[in-house]
């Protein structure tokens, strides 16, 4: 894979924190959404099946929901 030098990734620059725009819940998947190359709605998807084989994905989503700052406006 070749990176262009000019070519900038805003995934640097950005930290995680619950957003208020993209918002269900928490924020969290939103959040998970901005920061990460992946969908919100997919992370949404991750945590509702991974709470339904086994309950892991809710206590992660309450540990993030706890944890991750609010976004900064």
């Amino acid at each position: 894979m070749i990176i262009d030098e000019n070519e900038k990734t805003d995934n640097s620059l950005r930290k995680l924190a619950k957003v208020k725009d993209d918002k269900k819940i928490f924020g969290v998947c939103g959040g998970l959404g901005k920061y990460t190359p992946v969908p919100s709605w997919l992370w949404r998807a991750i945590f509702i099946i991974t709470t339904l084989c086994g309950g892991i994905g809710l206590v992660v989503y309450i540990v993030l929901a706890i944890c991750m700052p609010k976004e900064k406006v």
